[in-house]
């Protein structure tokens, strides 16, 4: 009962955030306001229900070293996206018409945070980490990826090239990035770096959604393996590439650190029913 009530509590306070979030994206301060609450809200129920039904203290949103963490995730997402745009824009499939809109990256802002914050709770919080208990990291780490990319096919522009992708650069480097360091500021400061780089700056197409906001006037043209086509940058080849290295990166740090949970045959099951009691 504890599995169940920890993904029924997160999963309903991330609805419903994320659907009020939605619901005011075309005001850009009610958006900054209503995604930021969404946020707030989804970290303080994921506290409170893990919290309470694990006996624990909730480590892996620890207040201490959150800025720092956040802040590291963010110029990561940001400069791996500013990359992978590099690489398209050097082939000439990338082209700038001007500036866009101010009000549109405002709004972005409360959006795409109550969307890293939710998504990565769900995603590394609650499906990578209780799944790691039983089956370690790496199988976990493919699990939850996989689950990540096929949640983008729901996207209005979705392929399944692009859920692939996403299930790699995002899925298994945002997993790697929590088993590195045990604390999901990180992913969350990165997931919302990269979604934001990619709509408020660069003025691309976000996964498949079909609406871009930027502060670059910008559209991207030539093969969909360079651009993404439809989908957008993410299902670029250069966003693969540089998700997997990242991946790597963060793998090896875990490995060096001692954090990678191994597979233990024998208490796999025994585990997961101790949780799910």
């Amino acid at each position: 009962m504890k599995l169940v009530w920890q993904i029924l509590a997160v999963v309903l306070a991330c609805a419903i955030g994320g659907q009020s979030a939605t619901a005011v994206q075309d005001n850009p301060w009610l958006s900054l306001l209503v995604g930021g609450l969404a946020a707030v809200l989804a970290v303080a129920v994921y506290r409170w229900v893990v919290g309470r039904t694990e006996q624990r203290p909730v480590t892996e949103l620890a207040p201490r070293g959150a800025s720092r963490a956040l802040l590291r995730g963010l110029v990561i997402g940001t400069v791996m996206f500013g990359c992978v745009m590099a690489n398209i824009y050097l082939l000439g499939d990338y082209r700038v018409h001007g500036f866009g809109s101010l009000s549109g990256p405002i709004g972005l802002v409360g959006f795409m945070a109550g969307a890293a914050v939710t998504e990565e709770l769900m995603f590394r919080g609650l499906l990578f980490r209780l799944v790691e208990r039983g089956l370690g990291t790496y199988a976990a780490l493919a699990l939850s990826g996989v689950l990540f990319g096929a949640a983008h096919l729901f996207n209005k522009d979705a392929t399944l090239v692009g859920a692939a992708a996403i299930a790699v650069e995002a899925g298994g480097m945002l997993a790697a990035g929590y088993a590195a360091t045990r604390s999901l500021w990180l992913p969350i400061g990165l997931h919302f770096g990269w979604n934001f780089a990619e709509s408020g700056i660069f003025g691309t197409e976000v996964s498949g959604n079909g609406s871009t906001h930027g502060l670059l006037d910008a559209a991207t043209s030539g093969s969909a393996l360079v651009t993404g086509g439809e989908f957008g940058p993410e299902a670029s080849g250069y966003a693969v590439l540089f998700g997997a290295v990242m991946m790597a990166v963060f793998l090896r740090l875990a490995h060096r650190r001692g954090r990678i949970v191994p597979r233990r045959q024998a208490g796999r099951v025994n585990a997961l029913a101790t949780l799910a009691r």
